[in-house]
């Protein structure tokens, strides 16, 4: 069988060694004589693999004692409205940077929790950079200041976190585990699972103990960080087999070289597919180039009607998912560490041959 190179944002590619060890697990856990899928979440086979789970985790990010890591469902989605009901008052305000898509959405759910101050915004600039640090309106007492590190849409990533007064709150969806990260300049760090994790269902959730247990009044407890951190994740019946495969990708990120080999490889990854772009007439890239994700790269044709036909060649090709957010169109190709360098070595052969043909 051949795979094809998935490119796609988001259920994303899973490393191929963890799905030949998931599918060679699937019937007969370790002699268990049944599934993950089947196994209760209360057995010492499964707390067994959780606990391994976030060890690891711990392990790759640094992550120290004076922090929570919570294994939750709803995806990153839920915590736009979470972070809110647990970090702040009603009559609080937070600041947010507004960078992309997922910004205006995180904006959005959390305007009907809390008071939001959009502190900087790159909306003027058609979101295609960070504001720079020295425009950024913060607010004196604000509750938590809320990023997204890496917007997937748009391809626009924080290469440095900033420094705050308040909390620092980031989601990390889209680029969790591709280099190394000091989480003690953070109050809480979120990330849904299908980019870097694991397949979709999951949000793991990093969060300063001392910002836990200060819900507002009225928080149902299923909402309350406290309630699963005192529950070891398990306050309901977790997503068991979503937690057991992350665990099998911590462990495949270990075995590769740990959070520092995944950031150089990504360099290299994205280094390429820009450096191909920018050698081109006929490919644009269109964030600032101080800004631009290493996890995700949208570019566009110079001729846009072309699109059409640059995708059904790469899907004849088995480069899979290039297809650009509905919202600002043309291509993107996401270049998470389970996507190879041989995948992205075959999408820049791709790219020079069509422009060679149709340029």
């Amino acid at each position: 069988m051949t795979r094809a190179f998935n490119f796609s944002p988001g259920p994303a590619a899973l490393p191929e060694a963890v799905l030949e060890q998931a599918q060679a697990e699937l019937l007969d856990y370790r002699g268990t004589g049944h599934s993950v899928l089947e196994m209760s979440h209360r057995s010492s086979e499964f707390i067994e693999i959780a606990a391994s789970a976030e060890a690891d985790f711990r392990e790759l990010l640094g992550i120290g004692g004076d922090y929570h890591v919570l294994f939750l469902q709803g995806g990153a989605t839920q915590q736009f409205a979470l972070v809110p009901m647990n970090l702040a008052a009603a009559g609080d305000t937070a600041d947010y940077i507004h960078t992309g898509s997922w910004g205006t959405k995180a904006i959005k759910e959390a305007s009907q929790l809390v008071r939001v101050h959009v502190a900087a915004s790159s909306e003027k600039q058609s979101f295609t950079c960070v504001p720079p640090a020295s425009e950024w309106r913060l607010t004196p007492n604000a509750a938590y200041c809320h990023i997204t590190t890496n917007e997937t849409i748009g391809g626009v990533q924080f290469h440095d976190y900033p420094d705050v007064g308040a909390p620092l709150v980031a989601d990390m969806s889209s680029e969790i585990l591709s280099r190394p990260v000091d989480v003690s300049r953070f109050g809480l760090i979120y990330a849904g699972a299908q980019k870097n994790i694991g397949p979709a269902g999951l949000v793991v959730v990093v969060v300063r103990k001392d910002l836990a247990g200060k819900a507002r009044p009225g928080t149902p407890s299923i909402l309350d960080y406290a309630v699963h951190a005192a529950e070891d994740s398990m306050f309901n019946t977790p997503p068991t087999f979503a937690w057991y495969l992350a665990g099998l990708v911590f462990a495949w990120v270990k075995a590769e070289g740990g959070v520092a080999e995944m950031a150089r490889r990504s360099a290299r990854k994205a280094g390429r597919l820009y450096a191909a772009i920018e050698a081109s007439n006929f490919y644009t890239a269109p964030v600032a180039k101080a800004d631009r994700s290493l996890m995700n790269v949208p570019f566009t044709l110079a001729d846009a009607t072309l699109d059409a036909a640059f995708l059904a060649g790469a899907e004849e090709r088995g480069l899979k998912n290039l297809k650009g957010h509905r919202s600002v169109g043309g291509m993107r190709a996401s270049l998470y560490n389970a996507v190879t360098e041989a995948a992205v070595d075959a999408l820049v052969g791709y790219m020079q041959e069509f422009e060679a043909e149709r340029g």
